[in-house]
């Protein structure tokens, strides 16, 4: 059958030349007479597939050089742990932004092992809005100040950081990584799993910045430590192999293919404003989120009848855009439109929401 328009929220599409030059390569990696799949993590060849994925992604992010770049496990729930683990160790504080469940269960790990201070929340109106921030009401010795960057159930974004002075700032930037330029040196640590934006599912980046590294709590364990992976180049034990090359392809597509992250928010810039456009004339379909906040990544709307939403996701599944059913907690739809979703699946998707809605209006 033809490819359909995936719209799931991650794991999400990628690039078709990507997986072309996977499937490619799925039998015998560049002459080496094996698949990646297979390969020892120890090898020559591996290390230049892993080697290359940091080059690649510290070329692309501009990430300085006073930063470690690490390819864990986990996901990036494990994330929730392994940060109050490595981090909160100074006053045993940190300071939370609640938008949406992911911040909510960073939230809730933490204060298994530390003071993990709400200082806003959303929660009030679904989440469907990035609350104001009053520095007054920081936490001055926190020991790191933990923000979602971008939402991917409940559709919103950071336009503007949290101004934390000299408390590290944290970031989950899983559904937003390589979505847009990001100024690295503004935070002590970004993590994100891979499966939105990088690769399939298994990998899990983290970005962080040396001297937040090596002040891990002595009940750590040794898989959660920052230090251990960093001395052992990311290959402590063996690493998501298979889930790195990918994530190595889908760079190397940034890069030569895109042509950069500038290149790529003024591609993901064009496709939201197309949607939200759409949605702002509609007068069946509405966004769930207030437009100053709204994410160029997921784009959650409804028509505030269920029955009809129900109806919409079902025949647009057949008309072969998939995976459009909204999070059970928002309802409704989403349309994730990662960066490997083109043009003309957002501009095809629009099409049949305004048929639909001529036809059941």
């Amino acid at each position: 059958m033809a490819r359909v328009y995936n719209f799931s929220a991650g794991p999400s599409m990628l690039p078709e030349s990507v997986l072309a030059k996977a499937a490619a390569e799925m039998l015998d990696y560049e002459g080496c007479g094996q698949s990646v799949m297979e390969m020892s993590h120890r090898s020559k060849v591996y290390e230049g597939i892993i080697n290359g994925a940091e080059a690649l992604l510290r070329e692309v992010m501009n990430i300085p050089d006073n930063y470690k770049v690490l390819f864990l496990q986990g996901g990036a729930s494990s994330q929730f742990a392994m940060i109050p683990m490595n981090l909160m160790t100074g006053s045993g504080k940190a300071d939370f932004v609640l938008t949406g469940q992911w911040a909510t269960k960073a939230q809730q790990e933490a204060a298994r092992y530390g003071q993990a201070n709400i200082v806003a929340s959303s929660k009030d109106k679904t989440f469907s809005y990035i609350p104001k921030l009053d520095p007054d009401t920081f936490t001055k010795d926190a020991d790191y100040f933990h923000i979602c960057m971008n939402n991917t159930i409940y559709g919103t974004v950071y336009h503007e950081l949290p101004q934390t002075g000299d408390v590290p700032l944290v970031a989950d930037i899983s559904s937003c990584i390589l979505s847009a330029p990001i100024d690295v040196s503004k935070f002590g640590v970004l993590y994100a799993g891979a499966q939105k934006n990088m690769a399939p599912a298994g990998l899990t980046v983290v970005i962080i910045r040396e001297d937040l590294i090596g002040k891990a709590m002595d009940i750590t364990p040794t898989m959660f430590n920052y230090e251990i992976h960093a001395k052992n180049g990311s290959m402590y034990n063996t690493p998501p192999c298979y889930t790195i090359y990918m994530a190595k392809l889908v760079l190397e597509w940034v890069k030569n293919e895109i042509g950069g992250l500038d290149k790529m928010l003024v591609r993901n810039q064009k496709k939201a404003d197309l949607l939200y456009s759409f949605l702002d004339s509609s007068a069946m379909f509405k966004g769930t989120v207030v437009p100053e906040d709204r994410s160029l990544m997921n784009v959650p709307f409804i028509t505030g009848n269920e029955e009809l939403d129900a109806l919409f996701v079902k025949e647009a599944t057949a008309a072969g855009f998939v995976n459009l059913k909204g999070h059970r907690s928002v309802g409704g739809m989403r349309a994730s439109i990662y960066n490997a979703m083109p043009y003309e699946g957002v501009e095809k998707l629009v099409a049949f929401m305004k048929e639909f809605e001529a036809k059941n209006a």
